[in-house]
C-alpha cells in the first residue's frame, strides 16, 4: 500500500495480506477485553506466532523497496511548489514528524497489547482500544473510530489507484505521442487500459500475480537507474530556480510529500511480522535507518530533479525525459507496466475492505455471491477509472489524497492514540508534555487535511474549468 506513493510491486505483494488486516478485526476490542487485566510481565512479542518471520534486514529492505514508486517520481514537482531550499528542509522536517508518529503508534500498540494480553493489533483495533482507555469523551467515540480509520484507509487505497491510472495513461500517451508524432487525449489511453485493469482485478489469488510482481520489481530498479542517468548527465544549476516557493503552493508540497513518505498503513503489519520486533524501534532501529535512507532518496530526487528541469517539471519526472530517445521511452513503458501490476495489488486491499467487511457480510450465503464479488471488483475499478478520466492531473491527485488521508492516518490519529493510551498513566509535567506535543501534531494534521485538501480541490476546479 500500498503507500501508498509506495508502489513497488514486490513490496506490496509480499505484504498485502497483512495490510488488508488493517480493515479487519483479527484482534478486536472484544477479544482484547477478555484479557483486560493488566499484567506487567506479559510481553506481546513473546506470544506472536508468525509462520514466516522476517529478519531486520528483510524488513529494512521492504521499507526501502516501498519508497520507489509514483511518490518519489513526483518529488521534483513538489520542489517546484516549494522551492529547492524550502523543499529540502521541509521534506526532512516532514520525514522527522512522520517517523516520530510511527514510533508513537508502534509504542501504543505494544502498550495496549500488553494491557489486553494479545500478541498484536491492527490499526483500527489499536485506535478503538486506545480511545476506550482514554477520557470519557473519547470512550464514547471508541465504537466508531475503527470504522473511521477503515474509511480513510479505503479512500486512500482508491485514491492511490486513481493516481496509478493517471500515471499509466500519461506515460503511454507520452510514448504514443513521440512515436506517432501526434497529441492524443490522455483519456483515450485510459479507455484503452480499462479492460486490462478490470481483468487484473478479477484475479482473486495474489499468488498468480507474484511472477509479474518479481519482473516489475526488477524493471523498476533498472528504470530508476536510467532516470538518474538523465538527471545527472548534464551539470545541474540553481540559475532560474526558485529557492523559496509561494506560500499558497506549500499545501500542495505538503500533500505530495506526505503521499510519498507516509507508510503508516503497512508499518504495523511489517512490525508484527518481524522475528525481532523489539529492534524495529530504537535510535538505530530498522525504522530510523530506513526512514533516514528514504528521506535522503526523496530529497535527492526532488532537489536534483527540480534543479534539472526547473519550472517545467511535470507530475512525474518520467514525463520530462527526452521524447525521442529510446532509453527514455523504455523507462516510461517499463514503469507503466510496473504500476499497472501494482494497481491490481493496491486495489486488492480496497476490494477486501469493501467486500469482506461490508458487502459480502450483508449478502450472506447465496448462490450468486461469486457474481456479486466480481461486480464489486469491477465497480471499484470503474470508480478509480471515472475519477481519473474526470481529472487526469497526476500531481493534484497525489497532493489531494496525501493531504486528505495521510494527514489523518499518519499524523492526527497516532497523536490521539498516544494521548488516550497514557491518559491515566501520566501526571504533572509528563502529562503536560504528552498533551502539548500530541495536540501540536493533531493541529498540524487537521490543518494539513483541511488546507491541503482545499488547495488541491481548488486547483482541480481551476484546471477542470480552464
Amino acid at each position: 500500500m500500498s503507500k501508498n506513493g509506495h508502489s513497488n510491486p514486490a513490496y506490496v505483494s509480499d505484504h498485502v495480506d497483512n495490510v488488508k488486516q488493517q480493515s479487519g478485526n483479527k484482534y478486536s476490542l472484544e477479544l482484547a477485553e477478555k484479557g483486560a487485566a493488566k499484567d506487567p510481565e506479559y510481553n506481546p512479542y513473546e506470544h506472536r506466532e508468525v509462520p514466516h518471520p522476517t529478519t531486520n534486514w528483510e524488513t529494512l529492505f521492504h521499507l526501502l523497496k516501498g519508497s520507489l514508486g509514483t511518490g518519489i517520481l513526483a518529488m521534483p514537482n513538489a520542489f517546484r511548489n516549494s522551492g529547492y531550499v524550502t523543499g529540502s528542509i521541509g521534506t526532512i522536517v516532514i520525514g522527522f514528524i512522520c517517523t516520530y508518529c510511527i514510533h508513537q503508534l508502534v509504542k501504543a500498540e505494544y502498550e495496549l497489547c500488553r494491557r489486553r494480553k494479545v500478541p498484536s493489533m491492527n490499526y483500527p483495533a489499536v485506535a478503538e482500544t486506545a480511545l476506550s482507555e482514554g477520557p470519557a469523551f473519547f470512550k464514547a467515540c471508541a465504537p466508531y473510530i475503527g470504522t473511521v480509520v477503515n474509511v480513510f484507509l479505503l479512500i486512500y487505497q482508491l485514491g492511490t489507484c486513481c493516481v496509478y491510472v493517471v500515471f499509466v495513461a500519461s506515460n503511454i500517451k507520452s510514448i504514443v505521442d513521440a512515436v506517432c508524432e501526434t497529441n492524443i487525449d490522455v483519456r483515450l489511453c485510459m479507455i484503452i487500459i480499462l479492460i486490462p485493469l478490470i481483468l487484473i482485478n478479477w484475479v482473486r489469488q495474489l499468488k498468480y500475480l507474484a511472477p509479474f510482481s518479481t519482473l516489475a520489481n526488477f524493471i523498476t530498479m533498472v528504470s530508476f537507474g536510467i532516470i538518474c542517468y538523465y538527471i545527472f548527465r548534464e551539470p545541474v544549476t540553481t540559475d532560474g530556480k526558485e529557492a523559496f516557493g509561494k506560500v499558497e503552493n506549500f499545501p500542495l508540497f505538503f500533500g505530495t510529500v506526505l503521499f510519498a513518505l507516509e507508510a503508516i498503513g503497512v508499518i504495523l503489519p511489517l512490525e508484527n511480522e518481524m522475528k525481532s520486533p523489539h529492534k524495529f524501534g530504537g535510535s538505530c532501529g530498522v525504522l530510523n535507518v530506513s526512514m533516514i535512507l528514504i528521506v535522503f532518496l526523496y530529497v535527492g530526487m526532488g532537489l536534483f530533479g527540480y534543479l534539472n528541469y526547473g519550472s517545467s517539471v511535470l507530475g512525474s519526472i518520467t514525463l520530462n525525459l527526452p521524447e525521442h530517445e529510446i532509453p527514455a521511452q523504455c523507462v516510461k513503458g517499463m514503469l507503466a507496466f510496473a504500476i499497472y501490476i501494482t494497481h491490481g495489488l493496491a486495489c486488492y486491499v480496497a476490494i477486501d475492505i469493501t467486500w469482506n467487511d461490508y458487502v459480502g457480510k450483508k449478502l450472506g450465503p447465496q448462490r450468486n455471491k461469486l457474481f456479486w464479488e466480481y461486480a464489486v471488483r469491477t465497480g471499484l475499478v470503474l470508480i478509480t477509472f471515472l475519477l481519473a478520466v474526470a481529472i487526469p492531473n497526476l500531481e493534484l491527485f497525489i497532493s489531494l489524497f496525501g493531504a486528505l488521508c495521510l494527514s489523518a492516518l499518519g499524523l492526527a490519529f497516532p497523536a490521539l492514540i498516544q494521548i488516550c493510551t497514557h491518559w491515566y498513566e501520566t501526571s504533572g509535567m509528563t502529562k503536560g508534555w504528552l498533551l502539548f506535543s500530541n495536540f501540536v501534531l493533531i493541529i498540524v494534521g487537521v490543518l494539513g487535511l483541511v488546507i491541503g485538501t482545499y488547495t488541491s480541490l481548488k486547483e482541480i476546479v481551476l484546471t477542470f474549468t480552464e
